[in-house]
C-alpha cells in the first residue's frame, strides 16, 4: 500500500509519495488539484494524509472523496508533535509533506477515512461560516460607533443596516435547510436553536454514530488525564472541534435555565461544591450525550444503525 502526505496552504499543494525522494507542487486551483488527483489515481491503492489548514484544506479532500481515494485529514497538532518525535525540529513545506507521508504509512489503520459530506451540509457549512464572520463585523462596528463623533456614527449606521440586512437574509436561507434537514432529535431539549442546529449539522456528521465519550473528545468536552506515577493531576477539557463547542456551550447556558433536567444536574453539581464553570461544562456533556443518543435512536429506527 502506498503512503503519500500532503501539505496543504493557500497557494500551492506539495505532495510527497513514501519512497521518493522529490516533492511535487501542484497549484491550489480547480485545474492543479485535478493534476493532483491523476497523479494520485496513476499511482494506484493509497493512503493519503493532509492536515487541517483552515478550510484550504476541503476542496483537494472532496475532490479526491469523489475519485474514489482513500485520504484523512489530521490535526496540525498531531502532525507537529509526530515530528518532533521522529527529531525532526525544521518546518518547511516539504518537510510537512513526508511527515504527513510517513504517518500515512505508520498509522493509517488509526486514521479515519475522510467522507465529503453531501451537497447541502456543504451549502450550509458556508452559510454559517459567512453568518460567523458578519455577526464578528456586525459587533465589532456597534462598538465603534458607540465611541464615533456623530459624522463617524452616521457612516457607520449606514454600515452596520447593510450588516443587519445580510446576517438577516443568511440566517432565513440557514432556516430552510434547518427545516427540510433537521430531525427532532436536534431540537428535542431546550436551547437547542437554530444556530446550535445548523452547527451540529454542518460541522458534526457523527453525531449519533459515536458513543457518548467519543462525541464528547470529539467536540473537546472530555476531561483528559494528567497522571504519572502516584501523582494526579489536574484534568482539563482540550482539543475538539472549537465550532461546535462554542454552539454547544450557548446552548448549554439557556438549557441550564429552561430546561428541568439540565437545570437539576447543574444545581446537583453546584451544591456539590463544583466551580460554575466546571459544572457547566459537565452539562455541556450531558446535553450532548443526550442528543447524541436520541440521534442514534433515530439512524437505528431508520435502518441506518444496528440495533
Amino acid at each position: 500500500m502506498t503512503a503519500a502526505g500532503i501539505d496543504v496552504c493557500k497557494l500551492h499543494l506539495d505532495l510527497a509519495v513514501d519512497g521518493n525522494a522529490s516533492v511535487v507542487r501542484f497549484a491550489n486551483t480547480r485545474a492543479g488539484i485535478a493534476k493532483l488527483v491523476k497523479r494520485l489515481q496513476a499511482l494506484g491503492a493509497l493512503r493519503i494524509v493532509v492536515e487541517a489548514t483552515g478550510g484550504y484544506e476541503e476542496p483537494l479532500l472532496e475532490a479526491c472523496c469523489d475519485a474514489g481515494l482513500w485520504i484523512a485529514r489530521v490535526n496540525p497538532r498531531q502532525a507537529r508533535a509526530f515530528a518532533n518525535a521522529t527529531g525532526e525540529l525544521a518546518k518547511t513545506d516539504d518537510i510537512d509533506a513526508r511527515i504527513l507521508a510517513l504517518m500515512a504509512q505508520l498509522f493509517a489503520d488509526r486514521l479515519r477515512c475522510y467522507v465529503a459530506p453531501p451537497v447541502w451540509q456543504r451549502e450550509l457549512r458556508d452559510w454559517l461560516r459567512r453568518r460567523g464572520q458578519v455577526v464578528v463585523q456586525l459587533q465589532a462596528h456597534k462598538q465603534q460607533a458607540a465611541m464615533a463623533p456623530p459624522a463617524v456614527r452616521k457612516l457607520a449606521a449606514r454600515t452596520i443596516a447593510a450588516l443587519a440586512r445580510e446576517l438577516a437574509a443568511i440566517e432565513k436561507t440557514m432556516k430552510a435547510l434547518i427545516s427540510e434537514y433537521a430531525t427532532p432529535a436536534l431540537h428535542s431539549s431546550k436551547g437547542l436553536g437554530p444556530v446550535f442546529q445548523a452547527t451540529i449539522l454542518a460541522l458534526l456528521p457523527e453525531l449519533g454514530r459515536l458513543d457518548r465519550r467519543q462525541i464528547a473528545k470529539l467536540t473537546g468536552v472530555a476531561p483528559m488525564n494528567r497522571d504519572s506515577g502516584q501523582g494526579q493531576g489536574k484534568r482539563r477539557i482540550r482539543g475538539g472541534r472549537a465550532p461546535v463547542r462554542v454552539a454547544l456551550y450557548m446552548a448549554t447556558l439557556s438549557a441550564v435555565r429552561w430546561d428541568p433536567t439540565m437545570k437539576a444536574h447543574y444545581q446537583q453539581l453546584r451544591a456539590r461544591g463544583k466551580l460554575g464553570k466546571v459544572a457547566l461544562v459537565a452539562c455541556m456533556r450531558k446535553l450532548l450525550g443526550i442528543v447524541n443518543a436520541r440521534r442514534r435512536d433515530e439512524l437505528r429506527a431508520e435502518g441506518l444503525m444496528p440495533a
